[in-house]
């Protein structure tokens, strides 16, 4: 698969934004079963290896999972402060758990959970996100596994199909639209900001 065009100039941002540890977060929009849009913050895990998906992680019992069971849409929008660029990126929003029948994304899912931190993978242990708020003992379960995702782990992946990307420096500023074809070639546009 070839990579897509602006894969060369998110990871250029990614790169010139190293120094912000906040610049690894984006935000992910979904829509709620009921219709009304749902939006939060996730940590860009980087492209599964060959592709254009992006890769972030959650947990199986978290409100975003059933929202992607309703509608598998997404956008991300992701802001650059220090080169002054956003890339809202859109397409279909895919979940990889424990047992996957693709060898590909299955391994991608266990990479996933040993690349975590080990607090990020305890995080995993907490009570079900969303309910009542649990005693402080049922915080505090033992470490996992590095090796063995739990099951309620799951890796998430936006398979891109419209890339908008705006550059606020210049003046006037620069924008285009990446849009995949039918050949899942792109297509680039150069419109007004």
């Amino acid at each position: 698969m070839l990579l897509a065009p602006w894969r060369s100039l998110l990871t250029g941002a990614l790169h010139r934004n190293r120094s912000l540890p906040y610049a690894r977060y984006v935000q992910l929009a979904t829509v709620r079963p009921n219709g009304r849009p749902a939006n939060r913050t996730l940590v860009f895990r980087g492209f599964l290896d060959g592709t254009n998906q992006l890769q972030f992680v959650t947990d199986d019992r978290s409100q975003k999972v059933s929202e992607i069971g309703t509608s598998p849409w997404g956008e991300v929008c992701w802001y650059f402060p220090q080169t002054r660029e956003q890339f809202r990126i859109a397409g279909s929003l895919v979940l990889v758990r424990s047992g996957d029948p693709d060898p590909t994304r299955q391994q991608a899912h266990a990479a996933a959970w040993q690349n975590l931190s080990d607090a990020a993978r305890q995080q995993f242990t907490w009570p079900h996100p969303g309910q009542g708020r649990g005693d402080a003992a049922a915080f505090q379960a033992q470490k996992p596994d590095e090796m063995h995702p739990l099951s309620q782990f799951c890796l998430l992946l936006l398979e891109p199909d419209r890339v908008d990307h705006l550059q606020l420096r210049g003046d006037p500023q620069n924008r285009s639209l990446y849009l995949k074809t039918q050949d899942l070639n792109w297509s680039i546009q150069t419109v007004n900001p």
